[in-house]
């Protein structure tokens, strides 16, 4: 019998009904009751990680601390269970090819032919089992991204029916669907359910648990019949009704008994009561602000609020913290002008600059840092936010006229942002950026980043390829912008401020990746304490 228990979550009918969060709620609680447990996400496309993926495709990268670029459920991860993932949490369908076809040219296989079962549901099923017994945990959970019936998704599915067959008691499977309600009949349907359930068994896989999407609440009549057509349990046939914040769903399947359903199936004690007082301490400040504050986020993917999922989740945290609401106003750069700055901009409590790539918006983004800079707005700029600060800087207070990142423009006179040393000459876009975790060093104690903080060496992670260019660092600090923090090993300037600002401080890192409920970030924190002040 395996020590570790394995839960799969898979889903049906449609997409984004919210895997991810049911598996973060459903782990915090098994967390709660003093399980270890960790999360685990297999996306079925064939790039090897999202690192190379348009924001509009999928939403942003995240960056785990080891430097994977990988899918943003890891966030969700991360921000429930408060606890770093690692590149083992994320596998794409690329990767298990990728390993299978470097098995294949070493000769591992001894000359067999190498067939999608029983070799690459091997290799799923060897990541699925690396993080419980690589890492020893009581519980690991794997979502399944994409849903039952796509093609891509047939080998996972394949490799969950060889594991509960071959784990018995220590394997589950979770099965998301959409009970929709049809507002002409004034009818919930459970249709698409039974049909969802039908192609699973289709694939060999019974679900044990099903969870039921809904904007209504399910009576017993309805659970009953889910019960009867899909061949589980009545008790087995949770609701996870809409609510107003992703952070109410640990609570809503506390409510269904969803960890005390999983526990007896997987023959785990149910020990002590769920410990949730900090999460609803955090609930509870989420719910009852004491005042609303306008943050702009200036970005250039704002169509998609998921291309900053982190921004936006740690400004939810911040925001408790302060016991404000922060408003999110979504403004996109290549929408700001001369004309329109003032308008756009006026009103607004506080300003971030989005990192991104390329040199789309950039103008924009720029013209909008001129106009916080000018008018005393807090502002936080991230990754590419800060260079912009930087770059805006240069232009327009140490008049170094056409100053620029040469990712922008290779030809400027004033390259006060460049390519970093180490990535001259890499051609390769996957994984090749500055990744993961690295050291900085606060020097200066009167600085709004080491009141922040309270401390003097910290580490964040980051995502980029091009740096401050220390040529320019004397006129900088003469001009009367400080370079705050700096990476010890590489003299990398990470952190820029303006002394003379009420709260003006650019990061080349990435603060929003490490905010989770429990420990909400200290630069968002004190942002938001800057702007509601």
């Amino acid at each position: 019998m395996s020590a570790t228990k394995y839960i799969f979550v898979t889903g049906g009918v449609t997409s984004s009904l919210g895997k991810g969060i049911l598996a973060a709620s459903l782990s915090k609680l098994l967390q709660a009751r003093g399980y270890s447990v960790t999360i685990q996400k297999f996306d079925p496309y064939i790039n090897v990680d999202p690192g190379t993926l348009n924001p509009y495709e999928h939403g942003e990268c995240y960056v785990t601390e080891d430097g994977a670029e990988t899918d943003l459920d890891l966030g969700h991860y991360e921000r429930f269970l408060n606890v770093p993932t690692s590149q083992a949490n994320n596998v794409t369908t690329g990767r298990i090819y990728q390993s299978v076809i470097n098995k294949e040219r070493r000769g591992d296989y001894l000359g067999k032919t190498v067939q999608i079962i029983p070799h690459i549901t091997d290799e799923i099923k060897r990541k699925i089992k690396f993080l419980g017994t690589k890492r020893n945990y009581d519980i690991v959970v794997t979502e399944i991204g994409g849903t039952v019936g796509d093609m891509e998704s047939l080998p996972y599915i394949e490799a969950v029916r060889q594991l509960k067959w071959e784990l018995g008691s220590s394997a589950l499977v979770i099965h998301l669907t959409l009970v929709p309600f049809l507002a002409a009949s004034g009818e919930l349907k459970t249709k698409p359910t039974q049909h969802s359930v039908k192609m699973l068994l289709e694939n060999g896989v019974q679900p044990d648990v099903l969870v039921l999407r809904t904007e209504h609440d399910l009576n017993t009549s309805i659970r009953k019949k889910v019960a009867l057509f899909c061949n589980v349990d009545a008790d087995s046939v949770v609701q996870s009704i809409d609510v107003d914040t992703i952070y109410d769903v640990p609570n809503k399947m506390l409510e269904e008994k969803l960890d005390l359903t999983v526990l007896r199936k997987l023959q785990l004690e149910a020990k002590n009561e769920p410990k949730l007082e900090a999460w609803n301490e955090f609930l509870f400040k989420l719910k009852n602000p004491e005042k609303e504050i306008n943050i702009g986020l200036v970005g250039k993917y704002v169509e998609l609020a998921d291309a900053y999922k982190s921004i936006a989740e740690a400004l939810i945290h911040a925001g408790a913290v302060n016991r404000v609401k922060v408003n999110l106003n979504w403004i996109h750069s290549e929408d700001i002008n001369k004309k329109n700055v003032v308008e756009t901009l006026s009103g607004l409590d506080g300003v971030i600059i989005a990192p991104g790539f390329g040199h789309r918006g950039i103008e924009g983004k720029i013209l909008a840092t001129k106009y916080i800079r000018e008018n005393n707005i807090p502002f936080l700029g991230i990754c590419l936010g800060m260079q912009i600060a930087v770059i805006e800087y240069a232009r327009n207070v140490l008049k170094l006229e056409g100053a620029d990142s040469t990712e922008m423009n290779e030809k400027t006179n004033y390259p006060v942002i460049g390519l970093m040393e180490e990535q001259k000459g890499i051609t390769e876009k996957g994984g090749t950026m500055r990744l993961g975790a690295y050291k900085c060093e606060i020097a200066d104690k009167k600085s709004n980043l080491f009141k922040a903080y309270g401390k003097s060496e910290i580490y964040e992670r980051h995502r980029h390829r091009y740096e401050f260019n220390n040529d320019y660092l004397e006129a900088f600090k003469n001009g009367g912008m400080s370079p705050v923090g700096i990476n010890p090993d590489t003299n990398l300037v990470e952190v820029v401020e303006i002394p003379g600002h009420k709260w003006f401080v650019g990061v080349q890192y990435h603060p929003e990746y490490s905010s989770t409920v429990l420990n909400p970030h200290p630069l968002f924190v004190a942002f938001v304490n800057a702007a509601k002040n």
